[in-house]
């Protein structure tokens, strides 16, 4: 009996895909989790190359954001473009280089733009608690190479993303306050939601761990 058509094959594509064409250089560990959760300190101590992807909202004046609060809504992913991050995180892995944006919390706006050029590192991380909105299309892109949600005990992420954000100013007394109850209460549906969107849920440990052993071993991949 004939075989089915091989999906590698020339079969309906312009020209014929040689073996080994579609391998990349690097991949990405989407790291995810409540805000305050520890992100950002485990992308510090990991000295990898980063790509914050809360540069990537939208600017405070674009036509139909979402709202809550009597203000925008940052934490809905309607305010975010992931077209845009997808973009920017397959041609890294492609290409090892691309334009990234610059956004400044506060003002809710984009200053400007950086070009990114990695060296040799097999994995970037893309930080954020949109992270999770990029795990089909990074899998169906084969540059994906683990998908995590941090986990912290939940007053302690309320507490650490209250001093950061009032240490940062990043809005005013009253909307982070607001902001910072609501996801206390919201944080189980969200870490429950990030998981079936294909995150592990793990610890701060695990999941250093783990993240030096993909970097250490750069072909592992899930």
């Amino acid at each position: 009996m004939p075989e089915g058509p091989d999906p590698d094959s020339a079969g309906d594509a312009l020209f014929p895909i040689p073996e080994g064409a579609r391998q990349v250089r690097r991949r990405v560990v989407l790291l995810t989790g409540p805000s305050g959760s520890g992100k950002s300190s485990l992308t510090r101590r990991l000295g990898l190359p980063v790509v914050p992807l809360d540069d990537f909202y939208f600017d405070i004046d674009r036509p139909g954001l979402p709202s809550r609060f009597g203000s925008v809504d940052w934490d809905s992913p309607a305010s975010w473009d992931h077209d845009g991050a997808r973009a920017a995180l397959v041609a890294l892995c492609r290409d090892g280089a691309s334009d990234l944006p610059l956004y400044d919390i506060p003002s809710s706006r984009r200053t400007g733009t950086t070009h990114v050029v990695l060296d040799d590192e097999p994995i970037v991380i893309a930080e954020g608690i949109f992270a999770a909105e990029l795990v089909a299309d990074l899998r169906a892109e084969d540059v994906l190479a683990d998908a995590i949600c941090l986990l912290r005990p939940r007053m302690q992420t309320f507490w650490f993303r209250l001093l950061r954000d009032f240490a940062e100013s990043r809005k005013p007394p009253m909307t982070l306050i607001r902001r910072g109850t609501a996801l206390f209460r919201a944080e189980p549906g969200l870490i429950r939601g990030w998981v079936a969107k294909g995150c592990r849920a793990i610890g701060v440990a695990e999941a250093e761990r783990d993240i030096r052993a993909l970097a250490a071993a750069p072909t592992a991949r899930r």
